[in-house]
């Protein structure tokens, strides 16, 4: 018999590798248990994964906008942009060496 990582795992936590009629009989306890909050559990995840996917599509939404959204660069003027590239050095050059 080989043995698998999940036979492996569930030997190493519960001791023991449970047989196919010790699962049948925990679901069934756990049923005869739980079974009238079962709608009620089923109802509340499945409120909750639909909420985790609103969220996800908000956020994805918001991304996608934000990466389409030009990037507001503040406004120079005329002068303060002749200085950033240097045309002020190179027109006062020029002046001088005439």
């Amino acid at each position: 018999m080989i043995a698998t990582a999940a036979t492996l795992a569930t030997t190493f936590v519960l001791g023991w590798a449970p047989s196919l009629w010790e699962i049948i009989m925990i679901l069934l306890v756990g049923l005869l248990l739980f079974g009238r909050r079962l709608p009620e559990v089923g109802r509340s995840l499945g409120k909750s994964i639909v909420e985790f996917k609103k969220g996800l599509k908000d956020v994805s939404t918001e991304v996608e906008e934000a990466s389409r959204e030009p990037l507001d660069r503040p406004k120079l003027s005329a002068r303060s942009d002749a200085v950033a590239h240097g045309a002020a050095e190179h027109g006062e050059a020029k002046a001088g060496g005439q």
